[in-house]
């Protein structure tokens, strides 16, 4: 699994104050289709059962979600059928209005699916959390509810 990071200020919305944040890249490949990893990211019930939490989503741009029992948040930027999964993310704990840029692509690959991931704005202070909470409660458990 690869993963680089990029560091930069941030504008918290309505305010004068900055926040400082970090990007995330990290790449998975997983042994299943693109369209069996899509469904399990998009589908409220595909994904309660690979993760093992409460999970809301209404699939469609504008739509919210709300994954791991309420704990993170948002909305459905974008959505391109077993390709692309756009997501504006956040952790109830950051600061009000701040919201982080998830991307998901999916591209075939001999033996099933890479994954390449990019968070974008997450609060500096989340930075390692955040990193390490994708591989053990997203990556982890996708790959084992696939494989």
């Amino acid at each position: 699994m690869a993963q680089s990071e990029v560091k930069y200020l941030g504008r918290l919305p309505g305010a004068g104050d900055t926040l400082a944040v970090k990007n995330l890249r990290q790449t998975v490949t997983i042994h299943a289709t693109p369209h069996a990893v899509y469904t399990t990211i998009v589908d409220a019930k595909e994904h309660a059962k690979f993760s093992g939490a409460a999970a809301h989503i209404v699939a469609r741009p504008g739509g919210r979600f709300a994954y791991y029992d309420r704990s993170l948040v948002g909305f459905v930027l974008h959505l391109e059928n077993d390709r692309r999964i756009v997501l504006a993310w956040r952790s109830t704990g950051w600061p009000e209005g701040h919201y982080s840029i998830a991307d998901f692509v999916l591209s075939k690959v001999a033996g099933g699916t890479r994954l390449e991931f990019s968070q974008f704005g997450i609060p500096a202070a989340d930075f390692s959390d955040i990193s390490e909470g994708w591989r053990q409660y997203y990556w982890a458990p996708l790959k084992m509810y696939l494989e």
